[in-house]
């Protein structure tokens, strides 16, 4: 199972639009997984009319039409793996023994809020992505989104994709 994670996506204001490298690959992805702070609903309305499946939580950024739509927390089972989507984690620091102990019936957390991404393993085995954002750098070099597969209970081919600067990122 091929996975498409993003966050912090903050259209329109970040950007005017998606990359087109990113929509590209899309129909690729057997599920897209969204970690908040999509600011405005066409955001998920493209990622639903283009995805197969996409999963996806409201962030600190989202107003009431998103919040209608969408969780606080998400919790799937991906073939044998239980996964588990937030926006925010809290501070750094600690990140790995706090979330460990918030979700003990997880095997992989899927987070955004920070735009910088992050890929971690908790003393648990809980591993921790954040793809970071595909819109606004903030103070990281490049935007970005990671893909990844689910082959039974393993988590495989974790990438962080960096995007060439583009017109539609300010």
């Amino acid at each position: 199972m091929r996975l498409l994670l993003i966050s912090d996506t903050h259209l329109p204001r970040r950007a005017r639009e998606l990359p087109a490298e990113l929509l590209d690959r899309i129909p690729h992805a057997d599920v897209v997984i969204h970690a908040g702070d999509w600011v405005d609903t066409a955001a998920l309305d493209l990622l639903e009319e283009r995805s197969r499946r996409v999963i996806g939580v409201q962030g600190n950024n989202d107003g009431p039409q998103l919040r209608a739509r969408l969780p606080q927390e998400a919790h799937v089972r991906l073939d044998g793996l239980r996964f588990t989507v937030v926006h925010e984690t809290g501070p750094a620091r600690g990140r790995e023994r706090r979330c460990a102990e918030r979700f003990p019936d997880t095997d992989v957390l899927v987070f955004g809020h920070s735009h910088i991404p992050w890929d971690s393993t908790a003393a648990n085995g809980l591993r921790l992505l954040n793809p970071g954002s595909p819109t606004d750098r903030r103070r990281q070099p490049h935007c970005t989104y990671m893909t990844a597969e689910v082959l039974g209970t393993q988590l495989t081919q974790v990438a962080l994709h960096r995007l060439p600067p583009g017109r539609s990122r300010r």
